[in-house]
């Protein structure tokens, strides 16, 4: 589990507005870009989910800021007990999907805590250890995704098809394995862009045709041309 990245709210450029065309690079850098994950997010008063996304997030502006732990790609289903796919895209206050009773005990020991983040990972380590572990096999298609298998040779060499496949990526992931394979790429590339890679080697290298498909994916999944995300971690 990694730590949610911390952001503020930003607005779209105005048109010809140089000022405001920096503030969007910012916003562009700050962005939580599509990753596969789920993320179990606290800020002073209350707990959230957020669901995997497909599209960047900007996060809201509250004082003190977020924080989080993120689950690896498949494994927040089976700890926070409800489908992938029913929180694609969104956040949600965790009580909506756990007793509102429960929500609110867990919330006010969070606050009061000496520090809150160590808390809160004890919370999520703890539903870990607490629910039925997620079935291994998700962990051998992000695997093999991520190695830039084929959708269909994953399917066939799990022993699942294409339909199953689809299916139980959609209830894990919140997706389907096209759109994960396409999400974990852009990770790909973000990484290799971001320790100095040209971007052509950058599109060779993590899997793109070439690197105008790696320009199209990027600006289709993140919101804004690689050149403005590398400086995003």
């Amino acid at each position: 589990m990694a730590a949610f990245v911390r952001g503020t709210e930003g607005e779209g450029p105005a048109r010809d507005d140089p000022a405001a065309a920096r503030n969007a690079s910012v916003a562009a850098r700050d962005a939580v870009l599509p990753d596969g994950c789920m993320d179990l997010l606290w800020t002073r008063g209350r707990l959230l989910v957020a669901g995997p996304d497909t599209r960047p997030h900007i996060p809201d502006g509250v004082p003190g800021g977020w924080a989080g732990v993120r689950f690896y790609p498949g494994t927040a289903p089976a700890y926070l007990g409800v489908p992938a796919d029913e929180l694609r895209d969104r956040r949600v206050e965790l009580a909506e999907l756990w007793p509102a009773a429960e929500v609110r005990r867990l919330t006010a020991r969070i606050d009061a805590a000496a520090d809150p983040v160590a808390a809160l990972e004890g919370l999520a380590l703890r539903r870990a250890a607490e629910a039925e572990p997620p079935d291994p096999l998700l962990g051998e298609v992000v695997a093999a995704l991520d190695a830039g298998r084929p959708v269909a040779e994953t399917a066939d060499r799990l022993g699942l098809g294409a339909r199953r496949l689809h299916r139980r990526s959609l209830a894990a992931f919140g997706y389907g394995p096209k759109t994960l394979a396409r999400v974990l790429r852009l990770q790909r590339a973000l990484a290799l862009a971001r320790d100095g890679v040209p971007f052509a080697e950058t599109a060779l290298r993590a899997g793109f045709a070439d690197q105008a498909h790696l320009a199209r994916d990027v600006r289709e999944l993140a919101g804004a041309p690689l050149g403005e995300l590398v400086g995003h971690r």
